[in-house]
């Protein structure tokens, strides 16, 4: 029997799956570290982790493996990689990390992404960019080298998350298209480096590593590597990509027309184009598809909602640290709609489809006559939902067809509440599957190494647990309290007076 592995490197855990060749099924999975791997904000608006801290969770997630499941590494085909999009990680000659890294919903490069929007042009960053810079990779940089110019001296290469522990495993210095698509060092109109951003932002080309297909062999793992992880000393790394392009790869969502959506840390709906599409206020993004090539180009478009899974893990520290499945039978206590309870879930840095509006968490309606616990944890969730839908309405304008959703059954998509609130806001169809992202990322490591002669092939065991629809009186009921939802949010956010700048 032949295996796969997939790493699943995320701001609050890392995980790792173990694959069978032959049947397509998880024989066993790890995470590690069990408590929440801590986000480091130095300034308000910060957000920093240890990349060194993410390889050794890498490595104690395997051991942990290793232990559940007896196998023979030697007998692991491939290894793919998935990871927190957006992060830098600033690499010197010697391959020693400089900083911390700055992570996903880090917002201090926000105002160099919003004036290289004006300088460069609304017009020529959509067109060729398809984002304003905004907090993207690229801009992290820029703050580097404005505000850290001796390290930025010593910068030999920029790296993602991912490859950073592609690095770690094989020593080799690479990155995807989909990774510079996701830093916005990518022109979708010349397919190449962005170099009109670089030369505005004054980025040395050579900062950025080599480029190499999603799906291939990216180095094999070291003999170092390969005694700190307890593998086989050669084993080809084989995939690499995103947390939400892979999250939308392993749910087999590579055709336009197709929708995946994850409620982890951050939420996402991840709709795929064949056309260069995005939206003229950046409030959604677009970019490179894991299976996009230049004769036929796949883009993912990506809304996101920063203040997702961490606003139901803040509230289960708050209510008294019950297991999520307690809290999601609690939530079902109260009626849709929470009795006029509304959550408006922003409390986790800048979020796109605001605008980078400045806003955080609020909770609205509370009576402290009427509401419990459960009506808190209700409006949470859908709170949540809300937001969600508030995305799709502009990638519906944007004309990305969204009716049928498909996601894995895992953190927030457990709670039946939170699907049924889905479907009936949204007015789509979800299917909810037995996978999730280290699964998808040992698939992909399939296909590059070749064991798989295609995407159907590798997910032809894929299990479909359940289909839902919406349903008319619910659907009346919660299209209600979202349009008061919706109205909440205009009064109190959507019409400041601020002026609004894009973002990541």
């Amino acid at each position: 029997m032949k295996y796969l592995l997939g790493y699943d490197i995320g701001s609050s855990s890392i995980k790792v799956a173990l694959l069978s060749v032959d049947t397509g099924k998880c024989l066993a999975s790890a995470t590690s570290p069990k408590q929440e791997m801590e986000i480091v904000a130095k300034a308000a608006g910060w957000a920093e982790q240890e990349p060194e801290r993410w390889w050794q969770e890498a490595v104690n997630a395997t051991k942990q493996l290793k232990d559940k499941f007896s196998f023979d590494p030697a007998l692991v085909a491939g290894i793919g990689i998935t990871y927190q999009m957006h992060g830098l990680i600033l690499l010197d000659k010697a391959g020693k990390v400089l900083r911390p890294a700055i992570i996903w919903c880090d917002s201090r490069a926000v105002d160099y992404g919003n004036q290289a929007f004006t300088d460069l042009g609304e017009e020529y960053c959509l067109h060729y960019l398809l984002n304003s810079p905004g907090n993207f990779t690229a801009s992290k940089l820029k703050w580097v080298k404005e505000n850290e110019p001796a390290i930025y001296e010593q910068i030999h290469k920029v790296q993602l998350p991912g490859d950073y522990i592609a690095f770690q495993m094989t020593g080799q210095l690479q990155t995807t298209v989909s990774g510079l698509s996701e830093g916005v060092f990518w022109n979708f109109r010349e397919h190449s480096v962005a170099q009109g951003l670089l030369d505005y932002y004054g980025l040395d080309r050579d900062l950025l590593p080599e480029v190499v297909d999603t799906f291939a062999e990216h180095g094999r793992l070291t003999a170092e590597a390969a005694q700190e992880l307890g593998l086989h000393a050669g084993t080809p790394i084989s995939y690499r990509a995103g947390d939400q392009p892979n999250n939308a790869f392993s749910l087999n969502v590579l055709e336009p027309g197709e929708i995946a959506a994850t409620a982890g840390t951050s939420g996402v709906v991840y709709g795929i184009s064949e056309t260069p599409v995005s939206d003229p206020r950046s409030r959604v993004n677009t970019f490179v598809h894991v299976n996009s090539t230049e004769a036929q180009p796949r883009n993912g478009v990506l809304m996101c909602v920063n203040g997702t899974g961490i606003l139901n893990s803040w509230l289960r520290k708050v209510v008294g640290e019950l297991p999520y499945d307690e809290m999601n039978q609690l939530a079902a206590q109260a009626p849709v709609g929470a009795e006029g309870l509304l959550f408006l879930p922003f409390g986790n840095g800048a979020e796109r489809i605001l605008e980078n509006r400045p806003t955080e968490a609020e909770l609205h309606g509370l009576s402290f006559n009427r509401h419990s616990r459960a009506h808190v944890l209700r409006a949470a969730q859908e709170g949540i939902v809300f937001a969600f839908n508030y995305g799709l309405d502009i990638m519906r304008g944007m004309g990305v067809q969204v009716q049928k959703v498909r996601a894995g059954s895992a953190n927030m998509f457990l709670s039946p509440l939170f699907r049924e609130a889905f479907v009936n806001s949204s007015n789509v169809t979800l299917e909810l599957y037995n996978t999730d992202a280290a699964q998808g990322a040992a698939r992909g490591a399939g296909i590059g190494v070749g064991v798989y002669a295609s995407p159907a092939e590798a997910f032809g065991s894929l299990e479909r647990l359940l289909t839902l629809e919406p349903t008319p009186d619910l659907q009346e009921q919660y299209q209600g309290a979202y349009a008061r939802w919706h109205r909440t949010l205009t009064q109190q956010i959507l019409s400041s007076t601020t002026q609004p700048s894009h973002v990541e």
